[in-house]
């Protein structure tokens, strides 16, 4: 079963979420369906026809970031595929708040990575298996 059916993020300045954004769901296999001035898309919508697939919406919001804990994490199809969604956040500007690499407190092959984004969300890819 897929719990989420879809995610919106909301960040005060767009420009500087895009490259993050794009990098990382890049790295995940979500493609961009849209780029507007006020949001970002990425991944597939769900239809009468297919209700398994996930989507992200990014969008601006003016409002004021607290440090309020958000925090969001994406499915990651292998370990290779954590470590190049780390590698790439960083490099479009977001901040490590844990390395790459095996989280046994929540089961043994929990391997995950995680950031900051731009504008302070708390972003994790996580792959659930042993192996690549």
């Amino acid at each position: 079963m897929h719990l989420l059916d879809h995610v919106s993020i909301g960040v005060p300045d767009l420009d500087a979420a895009r490259p993050f954004y794009d990098s990382i769901m890049a790295q995940l296999g979500a493609v961009k369906v849209y780029d507007h001035p006020d949001a970002l898309g990425y991944g597939e919508r769900c239809t009468a026809i297919n209700a398994s697939s996930t989507y992200l919406a990014v969008y601006l919001d003016p409002g004021r970031l607290d440090a309020s804990k958000r925090h969001w994490c994406f499915k990651a199809a292998s370990r290779n595929q954590v470590d190049a969604f780390f590698a790439a956040g960083l490099a479009a500007g977001g901040r490590s708040d844990g390395d790459p690499g095996l989280r046994p407190d929540y089961h043994c092959n929990y391997y995950a990575a995680f950031l900051f984004d731009p504008a302070g969300n708390r972003i994790e890819a996580v792959c659930h298996t042993a192996l690549d």
